[in-house]
């Protein structure tokens, strides 16, 4: 990793996932989590404080990449429900089988290198009815606004340290065999199209 992917890049998506607008979605998820809790790219903890402490028995936060954990030294000291952090890549979680109530993934899958097979980890550790509470952003449903996703797509994901703009949300969740319960899609207000376009949402292992 060079200077800017080590020191600079990681301020710059903590600094743009912390904006106003998108701590009120995160609001509008996070605290539905209940029982224990696997955040995947949990990185500077921004939902931290979200968690409901009377409904959530712990937090395992999991992410590979130590520069954005660092970031989040301060939120995890405050943390309001008993948490565990782990180093490691969502694609090989190394917890076993169906022992997680709620799946939290919050603008992560645009930067995890393989999706499909992180969301199949995350399926294979949920408990039989757990749940995966997500808000993403990704490919635009808009033909106009996804072209313009694949155009910009090489220099956002240099710039964001490896954010992608052209993810299929419902796509890799449906393929990684979950049942949508509820899903909204929509553009974050003040956003521009190709870096707003918001997918929100419930799902369960099918």
């Amino acid at each position: 990793m060079g200077f800017y992917a080590r020191h600079i890049g990681p301020r710059f998506v903590s600094c743009l996932c912390a904006m106003e607008g998108i701590a009120a979605e995160r609001e509008k998820v996070v605290p539905q989590a209940t029982g224990t809790v696997l955040e995947i790219g949990i990185g500077p903890g921004l939902n931290l404080p979200l968690y409901d402490p009377a409904r959530v028995t712990r937090v395992i936060g999991v992410d590979p990449i130590a520069e954005f954990l660092d970031l989040g030294r301060e939120r995890r000291r405050h943390s309001p429900v008993p948490l565990e952090i782990i180093q490691a890549p969502a694609e090989a979680l190394p917890l076993a089988d169906a022992v997680i109530d709620t799946a939290v993934i919050t603008y992560t899958l645009c930067s995890v290198a393989d999706p499909a097979q992180a969301l199949r980890e995350v399926r294979r550790v949920l408990k039989p009815k757990g749940r995966v509470l997500f808000l993403e952003h990704g490919l635009s449903s808009d033909a106009g606004v996804a072209a313009w996703q694949h155009r910009l797509n090489p220099i956002w994901r240099r710039l964001a340290v490896g954010c992608n703009l052209t993810r299929p949300v419902q796509k890799l969740l449906d393929e990684a065999g979950f049942t949508i319960q509820r899903i909204e899609s929509y553009y974050l207000d003040g956003a521009p199209r190709p870096v707003g376009f918001l997918c929100q949402g419930v799902a369960q292992a099918a």
